[in-house]
């Protein structure tokens, strides 16, 4: 079992920034690749970003240039950097942990999610 915990949501204006952490407990971290997704009321929830074991990492082309997904493996701890944010960012923020080396866009592809953090941002 992996127990994630996200924090770092809040309320932005358009165009700041926002940093989200995620934090793992349970197996060893470094088991796993790591996954960013969000969800939208109302839509599916959709991929953002995810980062291999070894810390190569691949964007959704929404948010690419403008997030950055990282780790740090001593800490156990994924996080994601987003800037110059948008409205259309608005969602609930959803870190996930898939064993194995690499990432995924496939949401159904992680076997462990957090609970979720809520960004939004005002126009």
């Amino acid at each position: 079992q992996v127990q994630l915990v996200e924090s770092g949501g809040g309320l932005v204006q358009a165009g700041g920034s926002l940093r989200l952490s995620c934090a793992a407990s349970g197996r060893t971290f470094n088991n796993y690749a790591m996954g960013w997704f969000r969800q939208a009321p109302g839509k599916e929830r959709k991929y953002v970003a995810a980062i291999s074991w070894g810390g190569g990492s691949t964007y959704a082309d929404s948010v690419k240039g403008r997030f950055t997904i990282s780790r740090d493996n001593a800490k156990n701890t994924v996080y994601l950097q987003m800037n110059s944010l948008k409205p259309e960012d608005t969602a609930v923020y959803y870190c996930a942990a898939r064993p194995g080396r690499a990432g995924s866009l496939d949401l159904d592809e992680y076997d462990y999610w957090g609970q979720g953090t809520q960004v939004t941002v005002s126009s």
